[in-house]
């Protein structure tokens, strides 16, 4: 097993086929526990920008936050965010967001802000004259291809009314002269999340978060081909029958370091048998390292810091950071 520099630090603020239930890992050595400095309210897709600063989602109110390392203090980047989730930067340094709907002015969409001029450009919004349900996360490959999930609303929120909306969880791709394709929808997919791709281009992960009773809660691996499309599906890492990941970044080496897990139940099928916290796991799909997250909702994951080996994690109201021994992808 490699050796990993895996210890928290301070805080910064607040249908496919059913996979076996997973069996017991061995004892994994044992981590510091975090502590917490400030709070916020419900933190998501965090993403490094070109200018140093680690931006985040607050879901809660609809609004993208930015923190700035070397002074220790956030600001508000957007106001109205039009309920954005994971975010990402392409190598131009544009914030590439995965946008919910406030459920008034804007649609479910897929847009690219330049940060200099704050220009926000429309990337998808939908797809075979369908709108989108609600974008969730977002990934690149070496090409500056884009990868985003588009999971099946909660029948409870606003984005479940929008009209023309799809209703079906889908995985889609945008090209670099525009096109967006779908590569995945059901029943091959269930509820789609997480997902990134390997430091060769090679492998495409996919976190399946599927809460109902049998339903798949896993990170499933695909073949990537250069034109972008998805074969050999297997079954990479199994959560089932605990809460599956929700994000996950990926260092330079390829190892996972997803977020999974729950401390209380939260009225679904999903039982607490994933602890909640930190799953690094290996192209193998071995679990390498075990990092515990003290706070619920545990959400995603992402690299940025000095010689991008800081490990930034998103957890309830609060944002998290561990130094980490590889260096991160910003993927």
């Amino acid at each position: 097993m490699r050796a990993y520099l895996f210890a928290p630090v301070l805080l910064l603020f607040g249908c496919a086929e059913k996979p076996p239930t997973a069996p017991a890992a061995a004892p994994l050595p044992s981590e510091p526990d975090v502590t917490i400095a400030t709070s916020v309210a419900f933190t998501e897709g965090p993403a490094q920008g070109p200018d140093g600063m680690l931006y985040f989602t607050d879901v809660a109110n609809n609004r993208i936050l930015r923190f700035n390392p070397r002074t220790k203090k956030h600001d508000v980047y957007r106001a109205d965010s039009n309920r954005a989730n994971g975010l990402l930067f392409d190598a131009q340094g544009r914030l590439i967001a995965c946008e919910g709907s406030d459920g008034e002015r804007n649609k479910p969409r897929v847009t690219r802000t330049d940060l200099m001029t704050g220009k926000v450009e429309e990337l998808a919004t939908q797809f075979e004259g369908k709108n989108f349900n609600a974008p969730n996360d977002v990934t690149i490959d070496s090409k500056g291809r884009l990868y985003f999930t588009d999971p099946a609303p909660d029948s409870t929120s606003p984005v479940a009314k929008a009209a023309g909306a799809t209703g079906v969880p889908g995985v889609y791709r945008i090209d670099t002269d525009g096109k967006v394709a779908r590569i995945l929808t059901a029943p091959d997919t269930e509820w789609p999340n997480g997902l990134v791709i390997s430091p060769d281009d090679k492998t495409f992960y996919l976190i399946e978060a599927n809460k109902v009773e049998g339903g798949t809660r896993a990170i499933r691996a695909y073949d990537l081909s250069p034109d972008g499309t998805l074969s050999n599906r297997r079954v990479h890492y199994n959560y089932y029958p605990g809460r599956s990941a929700d994000g996950m970044a990926i260092d330079v080496e390829g190892n996972i370091y997803a977020a999974a897990g729950l401390h209380r139940p939260r009225g679904t099928k999903e039982t607490l048998d994933t602890k909640c916290g930190v799953y690094v796991i290996s192209p193998q799909g071995k679990l390498l390292r075990f990092l515990p997250v003290p706070e619920d909702t545990i959400t995603n994951t992402a690299f940025g810091g000095a010689e991008n080996k800081t490990l930034y994690i998103t957890a309830g109201k609060t944002l998290f950071q561990a130094p980490n021994a590889i260096a991160g992808m910003n993927r």
